[in-house]
């Protein structure tokens, strides 16, 4: 029996297991892959927010990369919590080697508004970061960080979509989730390429428990390129498995729940 598609997801870890490398790895599980992490991080976390973290030495970092990517290769390559500028410029340096799609979520502050990216490493994912990144998918706060471009309407997402590709990836991913007014009743994002431009909608779902929904369609989108999917082809399928995920997120513990990362396996439709 041949091997599936493999993915490495470069992240910090939720020992709650809503978000981060728990849920990259049961994402990867539901479409079809063999997931790998490098893990960057360690935080003590629950429903309730963050309590703690702390950063792997890069030496780790780098030894857990190279020996996943030297010995079993990867056919795509996602990354979320990096909290350092020595931290992000590593791992740019590492997938600048790798001959592989990289999905980058610039993570800067968790569900609950704990801060996981330190100021002083933004400068480090403009310049090194973006621009070996394949898509980036920034929420509007993270596009906020990057470029100071405040998103409060459909037509602010080009604008914002033009100053983060100007950083250098092929591809954006503006996630409008947060985005107030308009459709409200549709969640919109905006996938761009500085040249075609892809809206996709899905219906919201009136849902509070919705933690790890960035790792998750991060993830999602780093899978379907690994099986052979194009862009916009893998960003849609990551759409509508998150937008599954949304519908069926649960509660845990005493505050926000994670979206639920098996609904598709159950229903089939992985």
């Amino acid at each position: 029996m041949s091997a599936p598609p493999r993915v490495l997801t470069v992240a910090g870890s939720d020992s709650g297991g809503g978000a981060g490398i728990q849920a990259d790895l049961k994402t990867m599980l539901a479409l079809g892959v063999h997931g790998m992490s490098v893990l960057t991080a360690v935080t003590a976390q629950n429903s309730l927010g963050v309590q703690g973290a702390w950063e792997l030495p890069v030496e780790a970092v780098r030894a857990q990369y190279r020996s996943v990517v030297d010995d079993i290769g990867v056919q795509a390559v996602k990354t979320g919590m990096l909290s350092s500028a020595e931290l992000v410029g590593t791992v740019a340096d590492l997938l600048a080697g790798t001959d592989a799609p990289t999905v980058v979520d610039p993570v800067g502050v968790s569900k609950h508004g704990d801060a996981l990216l330190a100021a002083s490493a933004l400068d480090s994912v403009r310049t090194k970061l973006l621009p070996v990144a394949t898509v980036v998918t920034p929420n509007l706060d993270e596009v906020a960080q990057l470029t100071g471009v405040r998103v409060e309407s459909e037509p602010d997402m080009r604008r914002a979509a033009a100053a983060v590709l100007e950083f250098g990836p092929r591809w954006v991913v503006i996630k409008g989730g947060h985005l107030a007014g308009g459709a409200s009743e549709e969640a919109v994002d905006l996938l761009t390429n500085g040249t075609e431009e892809h809206w996709l909608r899905a219906p919201r779902h009136d849902n509070r428990h919705t933690h790890g929904t960035g790792c998750t369609l991060a993830s999602a989108i780093a899978s379907y390129l690994a099986r052979g999917h194009t862009v916009p082809e893998a960003v849609s399928a990551a759409k509508a498995y998150v937008t599954g995920a949304l519908a069926s997120g649960f509660s845990l513990g005493g505050g926000i729940g994670p979206v639920d990362h098996g609904w598709a396996l159950r229903r089939g439709e992985a």
